[in-house]
């Protein structure tokens, strides 16, 4: 929600949950053929060693180990077949999302301009 407000504030329309492209991606440019995607840092396993919301179970760890290494290569398998479509993606991490300013900044870069009026 916190990206979707700050989207919204920066004056940026978009569309939500585009079934129809591969990974389902949770926030779509149609006309700009962008997408992003939130993922939260344990289920996408940020890779950002400074990441404290990645950690993996203690206990159970092939399952766990096996579930979330699966979920990264089905994150790779959607974002090439997207770009193999014309897509550009960009991925906002969860723990991304409490920093504001920086977010903006990304976004910002990500969608080639400040406004779309």
């Amino acid at each position: 929600m916190a990206v979707r407000r700050l989207l919204h504030a920066l004056g940026y329309r978009y569309r939500l949950h585009a079934k129809e492209l591969p990974g389902k991606p949770d926030i779509v440019f149609w006309g700009r053929r962008q997408a992003i995607f939130v993922h939260g840092c344990f289920w996408h396993q940020h890779a950002d060693p400074s990441c404290t919301l990645r950690s993996k179970p203690k206990t159970n760890r092939e399952y766990w180990d096996a579930k979330l290494r699966r979920n990264v290569e089905r994150d790779e398998e959607n974002r090439r077949r997207l770009s193999e479509l014309g897509w550009k993606a960009m991925i906002i991490w969860e723990c991304e999302a409490g920093r504001p300013d920086r977010l903006r900044h990304r976004l910002e870069h990500f969608l080639g301009r400040r406004r779309l009026d």
